[in-house]
């Protein structure tokens, strides 16, 4: 596992993307960056193109149009498996976690440690323990056993181990979709913990959320998009929760970028 380059470099640009669902227009020429090193979140009401956006750069989605680049260097994903080989993991609001595996097995789900020589290989469950073991402790995530099964954890805890799983295997970008939804206080501060790690060790974090007193906190770059259009691109330093209100629901007029 490697880091990101320098801190401020642009890890994702995403340039003029359109996207179509027959007659709907999704997206409409969306362009936006993500700098490693930086927490940027994307807003916007239902139906703005957020998702639809974070599909395409995590390879769920193929746009119409428009490009990729991942570190100034062009890349077309067909699929969520070849952004993952290219650095980029996703998180997203169902978490991907299954309930009757344990928490290593979940963390190592298709991406099994094998031992042996073909047709004679067998799962490497110790190698995998003990690295699902580093992966939580490098996030500072503090489960008791990685035999634990998923079943048994908190709403936090599960978003801990989705997010450790991404972490883990991510060496770029991590994007997450409404990190802290349904959480309680105390378990969106633990993983509000947990972005704010992942931005220090140097990776690019795109994030979508509604609550804008979080992407203020958290944020570094916001871009706000309505209707299929990315209508301004502020500093969190810049901006504050009235004004991007005024720009989601277009009682401001003016573009910011």
């Amino acid at each position: 596992m490697t880091t990101s380059p320098e801190n401020g470099t642009i890890a994702v640009q995403a340039i003029d993307i359109v996207k179509n669902y027959g007659s709907v227009e999704a997206l409409r020429g969306v362009s936006i960056t993500a700098r490693a090193g930086e927490v940027t979140s994307i807003i916007g009401d239902n139906g703005a193109g957020k998702s639809t956006l974070i599909k395409i750069i995590a390879g769920v989605e193929k746009a119409d149009s428009g490009s990729i680049e991942l570190y100034g260097k062009p890349v077309e994903f067909h699929s969520p498996e070849a952004a993952r080989a290219a650095g980029i993991e996703t998180v997203y609001q169902t978490l991907g976690l299954i309930e009757d595996l344990s928490i290593w097995q979940n963390l190592f789900l298709d991406r099994e440690r094998l031992v042996g020589f073909p047709p004679f290989r067998f799962l490497n469950k110790r190698v995998m323990r003990t690295e699902a073991r580093r992966m939580l402790d490098e996030l500072d995530v503090h489960i008791p056993s990685v035999k634990a099964r998923v079943r048994g954890l908190s709403g936090g805890q599960r978003q801990a181990v989705a997010i450790s799983r991404a972490a883990g295997w991510s060496s770029q970008v991590v994007i997450m979709d409404e990190p802290t939804a349904a959480l309680g206080v105390r378990e969106t501060a633990k993983v509000e913990e947990l972005v704010h790690r992942l931005k220090a060790r140097g990776l690019a974090v795109i994030v979508i959320s509604h609550n804008f007193d979080q992407v203020l906190r958290l944020s570094e770059q916001i871009w706000v998009m309505r209707q299929g259009n990315v209508i301004a691109g502020l500093r969190a330093a810049d901006t504050n929760g009235d004004e991007l209100v005024a720009l989601i629901t277009g009682a401001s007029a003016t573009p910011r970028s």
